[in-house]
């Protein structure tokens, strides 16, 4: 079978996607284009970009978002912002895209991969690192972190049934708290021409939320924010929840609906609402909001919170993986 191997743009890849979305499974999408656009404009810098496609009979199956620096190639993102990587390809042709790419990588004079973080179903895992330790290349794979997710019912009542009695009994008393407070309001939506109104209230309550937010969240990281939502919105993949109480936002929540999972990227809320557990109440309204419109997974993401534990999601473990061709 004849494949074709060719070099992308950012900008290309972006301009194809409404076609390539239909034919090509993106996995995470922290490798969508428009993500990989705005992180590239953030955080790039003196980083060369090597973006390849693998087609056959016209059709691209295949796609590789990668940077290089000093002869060593990595996924276009960073762990900070980017929870998990991975290559694109269609099942089934992953021995061939891998065969390919690596002999590209080591005509263009790349030493070793450096990639990560990685899921344990990621094609990196499951198929790269076989291929090439093959070929006599050193492999050093290790665990990086973990991230939680979880499979959501079909209704709320079932959701709360999966909980420990423990974990369902504070839930059900949390929120019967919060409805005692005051005029309760929440909404988990997507955003649209609103977006800006809705991010500077988000930034505000998610720097005030603890030190530890307010030092990552610098002028370089809020402009990060303020395009990453912008790009997600304009394809339809923001959802920004809002836990209103007496019509003041006291905690909100940042996620991405796409292929039937709801992302929790971030999240604020105003501490002096703490005792009434605003943060954690934020977040399963959102998921309860899920549930409601048919969302399948909902994927807490990167970190070991005791919040998400406390709201059912299971750890999934992430690895990076160092690849040495010289």
């Amino acid at each position: 079978m004849s494949y074709t191997l060719a070099a992308e743009s950012l900008d290309g890849i972006a301009s194809s996607w409404q076609e390539l979305r239909h034919s090509l499974d993106w996995g995470p999408i922290f490798v969508l284009p428009a993500w990989l656009q705005v992180w590239w404009e953030a955080f790039g810098g003196d980083s060369q970009p090597y973006l390849r496609t693998m087609r056959h009979d016209g059709k691209t199956i295949a796609f590789a978002p990668l940077l290089v620096r000093n002869k060593t190639a990595s996924f276009i993102g960073s762990a900070d912002v980017c929870d998990y990587l991975d290559f694109v390809v269609v099942p089934g042709r992953e021995e061939d895209f891998f065969g390919l790419l690596l002999d590209d990588l080591k005509e263009n004079g790349i030493e070793s991969l450096n990639l990560g973080p990685l899921r344990p179903d990621s094609t990196v895992l499951t198929h790269l690192v076989h291929l090439a330790r093959s070929r006599g290349h050193e492999i050093v794979c290790r665990p990086d972190d973990v991230c939680l997710e979880l499979d959501l019912p079909a209704t709320w009542e079932q959701y709360l049934s999966l909980l420990k009695n423990k974990q369902r009994h504070e839930v059900r008393r949390k929120l019967r708290r919060l409805r005692k407070a005051g005029d309760v309001e929440h909404r988990c939506a997507e955003v649209g021409d609103g977006v800006e109104g809705y991010l500077d209230i988000f930034l505000q309550l998610f720097s005030i939320s603890g030190d530890e937010k307010a030092g990552f969240m610098n002028s370089r990281m809020e402009s990060f924010f303020r395009s990453l939502a912008r790009a997600m919105s304009q394809i339809g993949l923001l959802r920004l929840g809002v836990l209103e109480l007496d019509r003041i936002p006291i905690a909100m929540t940042m996620g991405f609906v796409y292929n039937g999972s709801h992302y929790l990227y971030n999240s604020g809320y105003d501490p002096r609402f703490s005792h009434l557990s605003a943060g954690l109440l934020c977040k399963a309204l959102c998921l309860k909001d899920s549930i409601e419109s048919g969302v399948k997974t909902w994927s807490f993401l990167k970190g070991a919170e005791t919040y998400k534990y406390q709201l059912g999601g299971r750890e999934v473990p992430l690895y990076g993986c160092h690849i040495t061709m010289a």
